[in-house]
């Protein structure tokens, strides 16, 4: 079974980043560290766009890591062993999307778990917990 943090209606989005808020709350970090972004596509009149791990059954970031030190998640995605990894940047440079973020202060990458934490206080249901078979 296949379950992440989906994007239900980007529409929606009005850029409030309280979904950032909640995942940099729920690491006990601070904004600068969370694992979702919001970002705008040009102006309120525009919109928004939500970069977050997507979930990837076969993650690009994984494949080139030299130290393994991401894992595939049974539910899609990634986890990031912190111990074995290098700083190396060549998971963030593999993502498609840009999901990857980076830590400046450890030099080591930034994934979303999937923990759908950031969905509770999206005030406009913007983001939704998927869950589908493989």
């Amino acid at each position: 079974m296949l379950r992440r943090v989906t994007v239900s209606d980007s529409e929606k989005c009005v850029g409030c980043q309280c979904c950032m808020f909640a995942c940099a709350r729920r690491e006990g970090t601070g904004l600068s560290k969370a694992r979702i972004g919001v970002r705008s596509v040009g102006g309120m009149e525009r919109g928004f766009v939500i970069v977050k791990c997507r979930a990837c059954i076969d993650p690009p970031c994984l494949k080139v890591c030299p130290t393994s030190a991401l894992r595939l998640r049974e539910e899609g995605g990634v986890i990031l062993e912190e111990e074995r990894c290098i700083g190396c940047g060549h998971c963030k440079i593999a993502c498609p999307i840009g999901c990857v973020f980076w830590d400046e202060e450890s030099n080591k990458p930034m994934i979303c778990n999937q923990c759908g934490y950031c969905i509770e206080f999206c005030p406009y249901g913007v983001l939704k917990m998927e869950e589908k078979d493989a």
